[in-house]
């Protein structure tokens, strides 16, 4: 049985991942320490967001969906991502833009340990999902060959696993980014009262899926839950491992006014 640090998880440290180095990886164990190879450049988010304090959707996130502007379906849907085997598709393809319910899960990046994590839930949850009429979407930061790694070695079903290598859709919907969110927030501590569930989506693990570009890794995600256009649920993650529960979604889509 693996044994978990000592120190305080409640106090404020660096969730280095350096301090998962007990889990047990597949043949290629990394050092999960920071990549910094070259200076980092902080991409500032292009928040697209109000405070009009509106929301008729009778449902509310941890981030409220009333942040959000009354168009921001509209506006997402434009956005260009791709399929794990390279395919340009917009967001609003992806699910009907009437009446469909969609849960947008959108991981760190596809070379994180924590949304391997993620991920492996989603693929345990996607059967009660569906069978409740909800479409379940995977997205995360990185290139196609980087989603179709964490796909093969999860495994993870590619039908719904996506990928937006420019931070697009992080963008349009504020998600956090920076080294402080990453390293330093206290939700990120989370993480360790996972640790077997972790341990469990990282047996065949890769850091050869962490994207390319450097900063991306300073990109944190959310999840939110639409009715066509309109969004009805937003969690944005507070920091590196904070996922919305699943169960708590499950019940939001299950809530959903006809």
């Amino acid at each position: 049985m693996t044994t978990l640090p000592s120190q305080n998880l409640q106090s404020v440290r660096p969730l280095c991942f350096s301090s998962l180095n007990s889990l047990k990886f597949g043949s290629q164990t990394p050092s999960l320490k920071f990549p910094i190879s070259s200076p980092i450049k902080l991409k500032p988010a292009k928040l697209f967001t109000s405070n009009n304090g509106t929301n008729n959707s009778g449902v509310v996130g941890k981030a409220s969906a009333s942040e959000f502007s009354a168009d921001i379906g509209d506006v997402l849907g434009d956005v260009t991502i791709f399929t794990a085997a390279d395919q340009p598709v917009f967001l609003k393809d992806l699910w009907d833009q009437n009446q469909g319910i969609a849960v947008v899960a959108l991981l760190r990046h596809f070379g994180c340990p924590c949304c391997w994590e993620l991920a492996l839930g989603l693929k345990e949850a996607r059967a009660r999902f569906e069978s409740a009429g909800v479409k379940l979407i995977a997205i995360g930061v990185g290139t196609p060959n980087k989603a179709r790694l964490l796909a093969e070695r999860l495994p993870f079903p590619m039908d719904c696993l996506y990928a937006d290598p420019n931070r697009e859709a992080y963008d349009i919907l504020g998600l956090y980014y920076g080294f402080g969110r990453t390293f330093f927030n206290p939700a990120s501590t989370k993480v360790f009262s996972r640790f077997e569930s972790l341990q469990e989506a990282v047996k065949n693990y890769t850091i050869e899926a962490t994207p390319d570009e450097t900063s991306s890794v300073l990109q944190q995600g959310g999840m939110f839950v639409f009715k066509g256009k309109q969004l009805l649920y937003a969690h944005k993650d507070e920091g590196t491992g904070d996922h919305a529960p699943l169960d708590q979604v499950f019940d939001i889509c299950c809530k959903v006014p006809a």
